[in-house]
């Protein structure tokens, strides 16, 4: 190592050390100063002295080498979503910039705080149609919420500081591009006196009056409903308690999955194609939503009529989905505490527990799919599966398809698991990079990732990446020769079957080609013996990815978004075809309608 990169102090300005560094590595220590641990990236010529600074900071800081620049960004958002610290990804310039945007524009669409890295060709070579040279600025202009080139070496750190602190605050994704020459050069080193707290600590008051406007509405509702999103992650115990002092069912949005414990008996599920029978139903019939700290997309489907309470920190979002009836403006967590507090309750009704009834209902049919293996092995078997096997701190990086819907309906988050998923941007190939992120990040909890065969061979490349860091994830790939997602569409909308059929492959045998080990898994029994094997792995201190290749039948599983099942609603020969369609018994899942009219009359 040549001397010009060891580090000597030479001076002292105030209480802070001034030390010699290159810049490259200047910014690497930012980065630790804010607690980042890894970083994500392929080296290149116009990030190389970035590259050189995380070298020299390799006791301080992991640099994780992915196949693809796309997989480092991904798995970034994957940590911000896991553990609400920020990602750190980078990229030389051309190629590997944009390589990364589809991590990026998932951590924006989310609101999740991502750092982008940004190799540029030498200030000197820039505006000559040099080799990979691109105006970054304006490529990143959509995706960022901070958006720089810097301009000399000295303003490096002060700009990677600014850069964090904007992508923490705004929630979004913040980009430093960054010359090679001047990460290259020497520079006089302090840490920054900005206060490194990360933590959330928002509080925003509540108004008491919109406390006993609310609260009005709640007792005057025959029907109301919670809705919650992502904003509420980290409130479980909050919201659970407001769920049990007014007696109220709790719906969750996909990103938010978790928000609530999984087995809470007030918890009925989510809605939209990815959802839940339940919570389907629980939507046609509220008459009161109180939608929580959410920007779910598809809101704008729901009954019209419907009484909206919306509350929301960013007073940008209330009534961007749906028209609203009342709106709060307010830290949701914060809101729901103040309603605790007003001592007021709403009794226990006939609502709450026909809701409860039809969850309950729900999750007997998935168990009944996942105890039969008689006509090919199900999804749901898979999902059981590995429910038995979770742990508390478990991490599930669940992809984009019809996994999402397997993931999100059989995944227990009743402990302290994670659960991290492309929501807004529903990019595939998400799962396999969030299981990097899950090993990393969540050390003390095994990391999955479920895929199905389409996404997985967007990225399977990166089991050479779990391999290479001795991250002992288990991917879980569902596969089944189609994009189950898209055929679904195009049979919808009675299209043609075209460029929906995938080629087998046996997913098995390329982890074992990449340095993974692999099984393939066709029936329960398959499942029973993989599983007990995976466990002895496990016991053996095992630090080898796995790949578990299933291979499941090709049924189109029951999409939640429209479930006409109430005869009296949509008619008796609409009601037994969608039935007949899904494998659906209408005397052991009656729709929530028919449970209210039993119990209300």
């Amino acid at each position: 190592m040549s001397n010009a990169y060891i580090v000597d102090i030479i001076s002292i300005k105030g209480d802070f050390v001034m030390t010699k560094m290159i810049a490259g590595q200047a910014l690497v220590k930012v980065l630790e100063d804010w607690g980042v641990d890894h970083v994500y990236g392929i080296p290149g010529g116009s990030i190389n002295h970035t590259v050189e600074g995380l070298y020299l900071e390799k006791d301080k800081m992991k640099y994780i080498q992915v196949r693809h620049e796309e997989v480092g960004a991904i798995a970034a958002s994957a940590d911000a979503k896991f553990t609400g610290k920020i990602g750190v990804a980078f990229g030389s310039a051309g190629p590997g910039a944009t390589h990364l945007f589809n991590g990026l524009y998932d951590a924006k669409m989310d609101h999740v705080p991502v750092l982008a890295l940004i190799g540029q060709v030498p200030q000197a070579s820039m505006n000559t149609n040099y080799f990979q040279e691109m105006d970054e600025t304006p490529m990143f202009s959509d995706v960022a919420i901070y958006n720089k080139q810097v301009t000399t070496a000295d303003q490096i750190p002060y700009v990677v500081n600014q850069a964090i602190k904007e992508a923490y605050r705004q929630k979004g994704v913040a980009v430093v591009i960054l010359p090679e020459n001047l990460t290259s050069e020497e520079i006089d080193y302090a840490p920054t006196k900005t206060p490194l707290t990360v933590a959330d600590n928002f509080k925003q008051s509540v108004d008491p009056k919109a406390v006993d406007d609310t609260l009005k509405m709640i007792k005057e509702a025959k029907h109301p409903l919670i809705y919650a999103g992502r904003g509420l992650l980290g409130a479980r115990d909050t919201l659970s308690k407001f769920s049990e002092q007014f007696n109220i069912p709790v719906m969750n949005s996909v990103p938010a999955t978790g928000v609530i414990s999984t087995d809470h008996p007030n918890f009925i599920g989510t809605t939209g194609r990815l959802g839940t029978k339940s919570g389907f139903e629980a939507i046609q019939n509220a008459d009161l939503i109180l939608f929580l700290a959410s920007e779910y997309p598809f809101a704008n489907f729901w009954p019209q009529d419907t009484k909206m309470i919306q509350v929301n920190n960013n007073p940008y979002d209330i009534g961007k989905r749906i028209d609203v009836d009342y709106a709060v403006i307010a830290d949701a967590k914060s809101y729901l505490q103040a309603m605790i507090d007003s001592g007021e309750s709403r009794p226990k009704d006939a609502w709450l527990e026909a809701n409860q009834e039809n969850k309950k209902n729900w999750d007997k049919w998935l168990d009944q799919l996942a105890d039969d293996d008689s006509d090919g092995l199900n999804a749901e078997s898979v999902t059981k599966k590995i429910a038995e096997m979770a742990g508390p701190n478990d991490t599930y990086a669940v992809d984009t398809g019809n996994v999402s819907e397997w993931g999100v309906r059989g995944l227990p988050m009743n402990k302290n698991q994670r659960f991290a998923i492309s929501g807004l941007f529903a990019t595939m190939g998400f799962g396999l990079p969030g299981g990097i992120a899950g090993a990393l990040s969540v050390p003390d909890g095994q990391a999955w990732s479920l895929s199905g065969d389409g996404g997985f061979s967007m990225v399977v490349q990166d089991i050479l990446t779990q391999v290479r860091y001795g991250l002992p994830v288990i991917n879980v790939v569902f596969s089944n020769d189609r994009f189950g997602f898209i055929w679904y569409e195009q049979m919808q909308t009675k299209q043609h079957f075209y460029g929906v059929d995938l080629n087998d492959a046996d997913w098995a045998k390329v982890s074992e080609g990449l340095g993974g080990i692999g099984f393939t898994v066709k029936s329960i029994k398959d499942l029973d013996e993989v599983f007990a094997k995976i466990k002895d792995l496990q016991a053996s201190g095992n630090k080898k990815p796995i790949v578990i290749d299933a291979k499941i039948k090709q049924d189109d599983p029951v999409a939640t978004a429209f479930m006409p099942l109430d005869s009296q609603k949509y008619g008796e020969d609409t009601a037994e075809g969608f039935a007949k369609q899904y494998h659906i018994d209408r005397k052991q899942q009656p729709s929530l309608e028919e449970l209210l009219r039993s119990k209300e009359n």
